[in-house]
């Protein structure tokens, strides 16, 4: 099941938590509960992409992004991850997520987080977000300017650049998996 209720506590905590500057990154305290355990008695792999939300969400509202997004009628979507796991992260486990915006080209928003424990990394998670209207995605650069920003995006990192070269390698729709 979602976690609403945890949502609902992070937009609470952070409702008036100052904004960000739009590269700004939003930090957040969570814990491992035993719900979010895989049957290795570990942070599922899934819930921790579902935990992230808890950083994003506050992240977009500290941006001023969730303004922007409901005054036009847009919404948000993660349009690709790539998530890297390094360390466990047990029951009761408490961890830190940091978020933050890394830049945008002509198409997405592209976002890293992460989770620490104890000073070390435990995953990390590379995400393209699309702005949606009814016409379809909005340009980051429109979405941007709606935040009141003209500044480019700043460069983005060369392990970003290539893992959008290879995504953009995948062939779409995907090719049968032998079934």
């Amino acid at each position: 099941m979602y976690p609403f209720i945890r949502l609902a506590k992070e937009y609470l905590k952070f409702r008036n938590a100052p904004p960000l500057a739009l590269t700004g990154a939003h930090v957040s305290r969570h814990l491992c509960w035993p719900w979010d355990l895989d049957p290795w008695v570990e942070l599922n792999n899934g819930r921790t992409l579902t935990l992230y939300d808890l950083g994003r969400i506050p992240l977009a509202r500290r941006l001023g992004l969730t303004d922007v997004l409901r005054a036009r009628g847009w919404g948000m979507t993660v349009a690709g991850a790539s998530v890297r796991y390094r360390r466990r992260v047990r029951v009761f486990d408490r961890i830190e997520m940091r978020s933050r915006c890394i830049g945008w080209d002509a198409r997405f928003l592209y976002l890293d987080q992460t989770m620490w424990k104890d000073g070390t990394c435990t995953s990390q998670a590379l995400l393209r977000m699309a702005a949606t209207s009814s016409e379809g995605i909005v340009p980051p650069r429109d979405l941007i300017d709606a935040l009141g920003h003209d500044a480019p995006s700043p460069a983005l990192p060369g392990w970003v650049a290539a893992w959008i070269d290879a995504d953009a390698q995948r062939p779409w729709p995907p090719e049968g998996n032998g079934a």
